[in-house]
């Protein structure tokens, strides 16, 4: 899995980067199937934003969530990736049990 950290208008510290990676590794021990994640980490004034793109295969997902602060914005991002994650993992698991029961059992 290949982790891309960019930081717009705020340096990325080893502590910051850390912290993502914490995060990330919680959600993404759902799921095997994730081959690239990219992390923006921008600060707007007085709004400090995270947002997160997932790839894993046939699916892109995407997530942001802002905040005063930056560590509250990077939890609020990891707990709707989480979701959002659980979600597609259920649509794929029950798309899979639903194509094995229309299967036709052999003669």
């Amino acid at each position: 899995m290949n982790l891309n950290i960019t930081g717009h208008h705020v340096e990325v510290t080893p502590a910051i980067r850390e912290y993502v990676v914490t995060k990330l590794d919680r959600v993404i021990a759902h799921f095997d199937n994730v081959t690239s994640v990219n992390v923006i980490l921008s600060v707007e004034k007085l709004k400090q934003k995270a947002e997160v793109t997932v790839h894993v295969r046939g699916k892109d997902i995407y997530v942001e969530s802002d905040d005063a602060n930056l560590y509250a914005a990077i939890d609020s991002m990891a707990d709707k990736l989480d979701r959002q994650v659980q979600k597609y993992k259920q649509k794929v698991s029950d798309h899979n049990h639903d194509a094995l029961k229309h299967q036709s059992p052999e003669a």
